[in-house]
């Protein structure tokens, strides 16, 4: 556990290193993670229980975490329980078209992927950022080609303060890394606290982040015209990225597309 805590470590001197360090830093955690592996087993990301390679998962987690593949909403990203028309979209968008353009996600927030989220923002257990952040790449693909800079949802300071890292930021970062393409952590800040969104209805999460994000006054300049890619853990109602939305698009953004590791079926929600 210890040696997985120092993989941590060095994943989040990854992130914290500069661009002309990027490289190096990659090179670094790499090196890390092999000299770990020579010495403890690799394990499974979600359960401990030992795998083949690093970062990988065993085959009872794995069949527990439900990957979202196509067919799938064309808006929401939501997955069709039956084959669909490229372009479809689901009923709720078609009745309300959401605040973003379009959104993604790796999986659904249940079973291993739920745990594993969980883990991540609450148990110390960062060195699943690397394979959580390729997960989302490619849950992302579809909405890279069109950003011009990936943005996490922030942290307000006193949350950052009590958890000490953001992982939207983490993952962010890290995909965008992996994309070739520019994050802007600090681009968004959250204005106020906010209480947690868990145990709210929707129309109550709605109302808790109304007004809540806006773009920094040092950062604007990057938006006016610009396409953002939105990162986030987990999309469940849709409030927390539509108020970043509304504070991106009277920044003068052109399109906001939203990339998350997980979402929340409503049905299973």
């Amino acid at each position: 556990m210890m040696a997985r805590r120092r993989e941590a470590q060095a994943v989040m001197r990854l992130m914290q290193a500069g661009e002309a360090g990027t490289r190096v830093a990659a090179l670094a955690h790499a090196a890390a993670v092999g000299a770990i592996d020579m010495v403890l087993p690799p394990s499974c990301l979600a359960c401990d229980a030992p795998v083949s390679e690093s970062g990988a998962l065993c085959p009872d987690c794995w069949i527990r975490v439900s990957f979202i593949g196509r067919p799938c909403c064309a808006c929401c990203g939501l997955p069709f329980s039956i084959e669909a028309a490229q372009g479809a979209v689901c009923g709720d968008c078609a009745r309300m078209p959401p605040a973003y353009d379009r959104a993604r996600a790796a999986f659904l927030y249940e079973g291993a992927g739920r745990e594993l989220i969980l883990a991540f923002k609450m148990a110390d257990r960062s060195w699943v950022a690397p394979r959580l952040a390729a997960w989302l790449l490619r849950a992302a693909a579809p909405l890279l080609p069109d950003a011009d800079l990936v943005v996490p949802v922030p942290l307000h300071r006193w949350r950052l303060l009590a958890r000490r890292f953001n992982q939207a930021a983490v993952l962010a970062g890290l995909m965008a890394r992996q994309a070739d393409t520019v994050a802007v952590p600090d681009l968004l800040v959250r204005t106020r606290r906010t209480p947690p969104q868990t145990r709210l209805s929707g129309a109550a999460r709605r109302r808790n982040v109304r007004g809540a994000f806006a773009v920094r006054r040092s950062r604007a300049h990057l938006v006016d015209g610009r396409n953002i890619l939105l990162v986030d853990d987990v999309l469940t109602t849709g409030a927390t990225v539509s108020a970043c939305t509304r504070a991106l698009r009277q920044a003068g953004a052109a399109r906001v597309d939203v990339a998350t590791l997980a979402r929340a079926v409503p049905s299973r929600s």
